[in-house]
């Protein structure tokens, strides 16, 4: 599993899909040193819907995350 970055209005989070799942792992604003959420074990982290619900004011950041999400998820698989 490889993690993803997304970074909107000075807001950066790292995230993992996990079944189908966003895991976010950290979010944190860029010009500050204290992170929003930083998540040890990916097992623990809260998921989108989560953090949607916790931080509502993060929604262009939320949004942002569920489209690469669904560009990945949705995106045509080549054969091997």
């Amino acid at each position: 599993m490889s993690d993803r970055r997304t970074e909107v209005d000075g807001w950066q989070a790292i995230w993992r899909i996990d079944r189908h799942r966003i895991r976010m792992l950290l979010v944190r604003n860029l010009s500050e040193s204290q992170p929003l959420l930083s998540v040890p074990a990916p097992a623990t982290a809260p998921d989108l819907v989560q953090m949607r619900e916790q931080f509502p004011e993060r929604s262009r950041l939320w949004d942002a995350i569920r489209h690469e999400y669904w560009t990945e998820f949705s995106a045509p698989q080549e054969l091997s």
